[in-house]
């Protein structure tokens, strides 16, 4: 998988890259990141990447040119896609991620900042938008790095125990049970009975029921979709 990010702090990325699953997928070549900043396609003397908005407002947009420069100095495949971190995008959820990571092998992440970019970027050069939820950040970095982070991960090779993925939170549609390690009791706080029983099916169920009983207290929104398709499967 590659990874191009047009940013304008390619250092944002610097120490992220370098850690943890993340540096061992890029060492291992599993992924790759180019970082592109946009200001090294500009012509003027003063590197000048943003405007004023036509019609007045607060705040500066980001120009096009800049950006569809940088975009269009990347390589190509055939299996892409340009995204646009915009609050106004699809929510990033599980599904999206296992959906970029299995139907592409690059991924363009364009960075945002100050009051958004041309709409000239979101109409003719991003093929999706996507955001974290209903909030506003102050740069486009943080969710580029978040599909980073979760794409990457499920690519085959990052994680050493594969199946480990499959019971995880949201890959159910459920949140995840309750986990537990030594030591068994903990400020007379102990490891409920089940768990040291060594009965695999109690164990099974027990986790379940703890699924279904989080999710329903924690996410009713997660409830009801998992009930919704669970009464049509």
């Amino acid at each position: 998988m590659i990874f191009d990010v047009i940013t304008l702090f390619p250092d944002f990325f610097t120490s992220p890259l370098q850690s943890g699953l993340l540096k061992k997928a890029l060492d291992r070549e599993i992924a790759k990141v180019n970082l592109v900043n946009p200001r090294d396609f500009v012509v003027d003397k003063y590197r000048k990447v943003d405007d004023e908005p036509y019609g007045g407002g607060v705040g500066m947009l980001l120009k096009p040119e800049p950006i569809f420069a940088a975009v269009e100095s990347r390589e190509i495949l055939p299996r892409r896609d340009i995204i646009l971190m915009t609050p106004q995008g699809q929510s990033l959820d599980q599904p999206l991620l296992k959906e970029l990571a299995t139907n592409y092998d690059q991924l363009i992440l364009i960075c945002g900042h100050y009051e958004g970019v041309d709409e000239r970027v979101t109409q003719h050069l991003a093929t999706r938008e996507v955001s974290l939820g209903d909030f506003v950040l102050t740069c486009g970095e943080i969710p580029a790095l978040t599909i980073i982070n979760g794409v990457t991960r499920l690519l085959p090779g990052t994680v050493a125990k594969e199946e480990s993925l499959k019971a995880e939170s949201f890959e159910t549609g459920l949140l995840d049970y309750p986990q537990y390690t030594r030591p068994p009791v903990f400020r007379e706080w102990a490891v409920p009975d089940v768990l040291r029983s060594g009965h695999h099916q109690k164990i099974e169920r027990w986790r379940k029921a703890q699924q279904l009983q989080r999710t329903q207290a924690r996410r009713p929104d997660l409830w009801a979709k998992w009930q919704e398709e669970n009464r049509e499967s």
